[in-house]
């Protein structure tokens, strides 16, 4: 696999290290595969502490430099719970939490979104306490608010930057014409969008912008929450309370035996090239960056050591051109939207 800088491996106690690719056009470098952190103690169901303490460590080791997390995983908790590794290893990694969805307590279902400028203010303060550190290195526009000019809420961003408490600019979930207009006031350095190969609708119009402008894309989900990793055969009987996937469409009834029937070409594949399912999934992202020419560092979560030793085992895995192909119609066929309602996303805006 190549990407568009570092291609060199090092070892670490016999520890393979994965390449590294820029954040934006000017950062720094990192591992070419992130970990999604909100797992670890929101969203998924019941998790082990100690186990997913020593995930991160791992990660490490394994080159993995880029950690993800949000204000909204689980009320803040997300962010305390990571701040111990980030505060130990502040120099070797990048740290990027995000801003703007709102949750009601008395209501988990229930979602708002906020990009008031004094609210963004309010939130990179909570964020820096919460992580213990001076400087959040990437900061997210977790969702987009159309009530407020996305100018207005970047140039509240780009004050957060020049007084050195944020380093780097993110944006979830944009348009192509939205991602243009914010990269106008303040360069953005990432834009994380779900993308996987249940998931192609950014190649329409946001991966192009991306590209156009020498922004780094962050796919989240890659592996389908799980789903391409082929776990489930009735997703909805499987998952346990509190998992947020039993209420997505594609986890739910119908869809969910449809979009497992159409993991048979990526199974086929796997037993073919004797590695898991997830590992073809993520090899098919990671090689995004060569078919698109742009960098590309996915965040796909886990709470598990032995997950991120397979995770990232995946960016040494090239797929070939016939292979790409046979995975190319999936996405087109998957039964079910990537959320209840989709205009939250930058696909229910375009």
């Amino acid at each position: 696999m190549s990407t568009e800088h570092g291609t060199e491996h090092g070892t670490e106690h016999g520890t393979e290290k994965i390449p590294t690719t820029r954040l934006g056009t000017d950062g720094p470098e990192v591992g070419v595969q992130g970990l999604g952190c909100m797992g670890m103690s929101f969203g998924y169901g019941p998790t082990d502490g100690d186990e997913a303490r020593a995930t991160l460590e791992r990660a490490l080791e394994l080159g993995v430099t880029l950690y993800d997390t949000a204000d909204m995983y689980g009320w803040g908790e997300n962010e305390k719970f990571i701040a111990p590794f980030v505060q130990a290893h502040r120099d070797e990694i990048v740290v990027a939490t995000k801003f703007g969805i709102v949750l009601d307590k008395d209501d988990p279902a229930k979602r708002g979104v906020n990009n008031d400028p004094a609210y963004i203010r309010s939130c990179v303060e909570g964020s820096l306490r919460r992580l213990g550190v001076d400087v959040i290195d990437l900061y997210y526009m977790h969702r987009r608010d159309v009530n407020v000019p996305i100018e207005e809420a970047v140039g509240a961003m780009a004050e957060l930057v020049a007084e050195g408490k944020v380093k780097q600019l993110g944006l979830s979930e944009v348009t192509g014409p939205e991602l243009r207009a914010a990269h106008a006031v303040h360069p953005i350095a990432a834009v994380q969008s779900e993308w996987s190969v249940f998931s192609r609708d950014v190649e329409a119009g946001v991966v192009p912008a991306v590209k156009e402008l020498g922004v780094t894309f962050v796919p989240y989900s890659p592996l389908g929450r799980g789903f391409l990793t082929g776990a489930f055969t009735n997703a909805t009987n499987e998952l346990t309370e509190g998992d947020n996937r039993r209420a997505m469409p594609r986890f739910t009834g119908e869809n969910a035996a449809t979009n497992a029937a159409l993991l048979e070409p990526v199974r086929k594949l796997a037993e073919s090239r004797g590695v898991s399912l997830g590992q073809v999934a993520l090899a098919w992202v990671q090689q995004q960056a060569d078919v698109h020419g742009l960098p590309v560092v996915p965040i796909p979560g886990t709470r598990k050591r032995s997950r991120i030793e397979e995770n990232t085992a995946a960016t040494r895995l090239v797929l070939t051109d016939g292979e790409l192909e046979l995975l190319d119609p999936i996405a087109g066929q998957v039964a079910g939207g990537r959320y209840a309602d989709m205009n939250f996303t930058s696909a229910g805006r375009e």
